[in-house]
């Protein structure tokens, strides 16, 4: 099972506050704290997962082109200079 994405009060709060503003400006709708607090969670659950895995093959894609670029050849075990 995969750890939760864990956010910083500052984070959270930031967050929120995006969402109620996309809200407002968007559908005209005040979304207040608590609902604001609820669809976060539903993001960080059902979708975080999605973009933490781009994330992480883009990371890998990068090092890959990198460690090509710079002529190296890794191996199961061992990496050396081409």
């Amino acid at each position: 099972m995969q750890n939760p994405i864990r956010l910083n009060d500052t984070q959270r709060n930031e967050m929120k506050s995006s969402l109620q503003t996309y809200f407002e400006q968007e559908k005209d709708e005040q979304l207040g704290d608590l609902a604001a607090g609820l669809l976060l969670d539903f993001i960080i659950k059902e979708l975080g997962p999605v973009f933490y895995n781009a994330g992480i093959e883009a990371s890998y894609q990068f090092m890959k082109r990198l460690r090509t670029f710079l002529g190296f050849r890794c191996g199961s075990d061992e990496c050396s200079s081409a």
